[in-house]
């Protein structure tokens, strides 16, 4: 399942519309106002199916992430000197990037998860997500969105 994650430009909060391959919107991202990001994720019907949350006074950038209410896990940055790494708790998924920061993957021991990819010469953040199963889309979104906001709270 391929993906494609854009940033809409004119917005007070972040805010993002998720496409599939036919251009289709599959997913729309919403932030509120908090301290730290809190980004709220709706499907296409708009109801509330995510929401990816900071958690604040960290040494590293930490994200609470939640499916349909419930808390599943946690996204941490790894303290790495050249290329970003992030470790979730809510299973034994690993998210490495590449020194530039805009190419990430996500993966276990056995397969590669999702592979993201920051497209460049956009007026707004602009992200490819391959997925390798369709299941394991909400939370790949929540991962990049993550991701994003760290990169947003460092001023990137």
């Amino acid at each position: 399942m391929k993906l494609l994650f854009k940033q809409r430009i004119f917005s007070w909060f972040d805010s993002y519309d998720i496409y599939n391959e036919n251009g289709e919107t599959l997913f729309q991202v919403e932030g509120k106002l908090s301290w730290g990001h809190k980004l709220l994720i709706y499907d296409q019907m708009h109801l509330q199916i995510g929401e990816v949350k900071e958690e604040v006074l960290t040494l590293l950038p930490k994200f609470i992430l939640y499916d349909h209410g419930i808390e599943i896990g946690k996204i941490e940055k790894e303290f790495t000197f050249f290329r970003p790494k992030f470790h979730l708790t809510c299973n034994d998924w690993r998210v490495e990037g590449d020194f530039m920061e805009w190419d990430y993957t996500v993966l276990n021991d056995t397969r590669i998860i999702m592979q993201a990819s920051k497209e460049l010469f956009h007026f707004s953040d602009t992200y490819v997500l391959d997925i390798e199963r369709d299941e394991d889309a909400l939370l790949c979104l929540m991962i990049v969105l993550a991701i994003d906001a760290a990169k947003c709270s460092r001023g990137d």
